[in-house]
């Protein structure tokens, strides 16, 4: 997953008036965060499962997968990518988020 915002990879302090502002309630503003970091760890381990099917083989020995060199650089990348979490406050806190409450009926 190429990510061409800069993201932090450290946790940062935030205030938690910023974060309930855009919804008016802090725990609404978390159900949409917990949301959209859930499908963003989804897609990743989608990506990274679909990229190390290459390297599956029934065959493979402890040997031989200690020593593919490409599937660990593989992984090291995902390892390097910000947790999704952060890149969800990331979308959040920038406008880039898009969610919409579901309206219930009045009768």
């Amino acid at each position: 997953m190429e990510n061409k915002k800069i993201i932090p990879n450290n946790t940062i302090t935030r205030d938690i008036k910023n974060l309930a502002e855009p919804t008016g309630n802090i725990y609404e503003s978390v159900v949409i965060l917990y949301k959209r970091a859930n499908q963003i760890a989804a897609a990743e381990k989608k990506e990274l499962m679909k990229k190390l099917e290459d390297f599956r083989n029934e065959r493979d020995t402890m040997e031989e997968v200690f020593e593919n060199k490409e599937q660990i650089e593989i992984s090291k990348y995902y390892e390097r990518q910000p947790k999704p979490d952060l890149v969800a406050i990331y979308e959040f806190e920038n406008g880039d988020l898009f969610y919409r409450k579901a309206q219930s009926e009045k009768k």
